[in-house]
């Protein structure tokens, strides 16, 4: 059995109770100023034994009772030096570890931050001047993020995850292919730290807060054209009368003569792809506004689908395909303004029942119930006015109160 290190022996008669709280409290302090001397230590309620020891440090008698003791860091290092023939900081050294030098990491730790950001900027390519990358960069400064990555040594994460957000919004790519092109590694986005920074700068824009849930998350990478799970990507339809020649669209046939609603997933409509051919094609955003249309269908109704929410994987690839004037909704929310300003864009829809006259009249409706818009607020490209009425009354309105006046539109399409 190997003996201990010489200075090992040396610092034993500092292993005492008396000598404890004394030099935790030069560690401390050392370790906060960087290496500093010249100041003093205070304990609070001393023992008997560290009253004593501090008597003989300083040459100051202090009675029975006193509530506190000090003494200076050069007393205590010329006492250490006296005991083990060491200096102070050495048998800190010996006794926990080498001492931190906190002044300096927190400059190492500013510079790294810098750094990162800068990074993040650069990786991330045109979105480095969008308000959302700017407040979602904000965010992770503000609430420590960006310092336990620097700490944990993973702010390379922060430059990855800006390089997965410079390829969105993508055209339904899987989350592995997405992953591969801007990380090379598969798995890189499968619940990972690097995942769930891309999911917070995705809620940062969509004006709403980070996904809590795998449904959730889902929806968000879905609205950002990436596709979690083809069997969990689906779209609810009704009226759909596609004219291939596959099991899908027969299913699809079928169910449009009996008035019953369908769920397409995208494993299938990748599988069977179908055309929308209708002259007119109705979306909607709640399911309220579909099962109420399922109690009057008949042929003569144009087919509705409801995306739930933000639009998924597979009401996209259905919608893309569609050859008829798609007439697209959602509640009169910043969500529902800018899901509609997207399928504009997207699939050159036209507004469905989204104007400021619609807005009034349901807001002012007898004994209409309302909730406070919520999120960041949205612009309504298609009649900007919508989205200044909507902030002056604050207030949101769902779908469902005007389901009678968006039922009377499949059966005679606005003009």
């Amino acid at each position: 059995m190997s003996a201990d290190p010489p200075s090992t022996v040396a610092v034993e008669p500092l292993r005492t109770p008396a000598w404890s709280r004394l030099l935790a409290s030069a560690r401390r302090s050392l370790e906060r100023s960087g290496g500093d001397l010249d100041t003093s230590v205070t304990l609070s309620m001393p023992s008997d034994a560290e009253r004593k020891l501090v008597i003989g440090l300083t040459g100051q008698h202090r009675p029975p009772g006193v509530k506190s003791v000090e003494v200076r860091l050069t007393s205590l290092d010329a006492a250490a030096f006296a005991e083990t023939g060491l200096s102070l900081v050495a048998v800190l050294a010996i006794l926990n570890g080498p001492l931190r030098n906190r002044p300096g990491e927190r400059l190492d730790e500013d510079r790294l931050r810098t750094e990162a950001l800068r990074d993040a900027a650069r990786r991330v390519g045109a979105y480095a001047a969008e308000p959302w990358f700017i407040s979602w960069l904000e965010q992770l400064t503000t609430d420590g993020t960006l310092t336990r990555l620097v700490r944990r040594g993973n702010i390379d994460q922060l430059g990855w995850a800006c390089a997965v957000l410079r390829m969105l919004p993508a055209a339904d790519l899987s989350l592995p292919v997405l992953a591969e092109r801007a990380t090379g590694n598969t798995k890189a986005l499968s619940g990972t730290p690097i995942a769930t920074l891309v999911l917070r700068a995705l809620s940062v824009r969509a004006g709403t807060s980070a996904p809590a849930t795998a449904a959730q998350r889902r929806e968000r990478w879905e609205g950002a054209g990436v596709i979690v799970d083809d069997l969990a990507s689906q779209v609810l339809v009704l009226g759909l009368r596609p004219t291939e020649d596959h099991p899908v669209a027969a299913w699809l046939r079928d169910a449009a003569d009996l008035g019953i609603p369908f769920r397409l997933t995208l494993h299938q409509l990748t599988l069977d792809p179908i055309t929308l051919t209708a002259p007119h094609v109705f979306v909607c955003e709640n399911p309220a506004v579909l099962r109420a249309a399922v109690a009057d269908w008949d042929a003569q109704c144009s087919p509705l689908i409801c995306t739930e929410g933000v639009p998924s994987g597979a009401c996209h690839r259905l919608l893309v395909r569609a050859q008829g004037t798609i007439h697209w909704r959602g509640d009169f929310d910043w969500t529902g303004l800018r899901t509609t300003a997207a399928a504009a864009t997207r699939y050159d829809a036209r507004p469905w029942r989204m104007s400021s006259r619609d807005y009034l009249a349901a807001i002012d409706a007898p004994l209409a119930e309302t909730e406070p818009l919520r999120g960041a607020a949205a612009a309504s490209p298609w009649e900007p006015d919508l989205a200044s009425t909507m902030a002056e009354r604050g207030r949101a309105v769902m779908e469902e109160r005007m389901i009678p006046l968006l039922l009377s539109d499949l059966r005679e399409p606005p003009a």
